[in-house]
């Protein structure tokens, strides 16, 4: 593992960004990967862009896992705000090991899929898509 990635995936699961609980949400959703106990949870501030194009404007995350997990969370929640709800929904497996920078074993990659996983139910619960 290229020691950058390994450091920076370190510092998010250290110091992550947009951890913590957020007060006033418009949507939220919560999952746990039973085979290692990882548990995402994500809320999300919608705003709306143009007048039309809805956003998100904030996003926070909790929970508890390990670095892989949290580190994902972290940098997904920098990388989505201010992003189109559609673009957000179009993010795939290879945008987040783009963003680790690293090759995953199969059980680290269920690790580092689940922030996306949480991502997107979360904005199915968005009544106007």
């Amino acid at each position: 593992m290229d020691n950058f990635y390994r450091e920076n995936i370190l510092d998010h699961y250290r110091s992550p960004r947009n951890f913590g609980k957020m007060e006033e949400s418009d949507l939220s959703y919560e999952e746990e990967n039973t085979l290692c106990g990882d548990r995402i949870g994500m809320a999300i501030k919608l705003g709306t862009k143009n007048n039309k194009q809805r956003t998100i404007e904030d996003v926070k995350f909790m929970g508890e896992g390990c670095a892989v997990s949290l580190a994902t969370a972290s940098m997904l929640t920098e990388k989505v705000k201010g992003l189109s709800i559609g673009a957000v929904k179009k993010l795939k497996k290879e945008d987040i090991l783009k963003l680790l920078g690293i090759e995953l074993t199969p059980t680290r990659l269920k690790c580092a899929l689940l922030p996306l996983e949480v991502l997107h139910k979360t904005l199915t619960l968005a009544k106007d898509k």
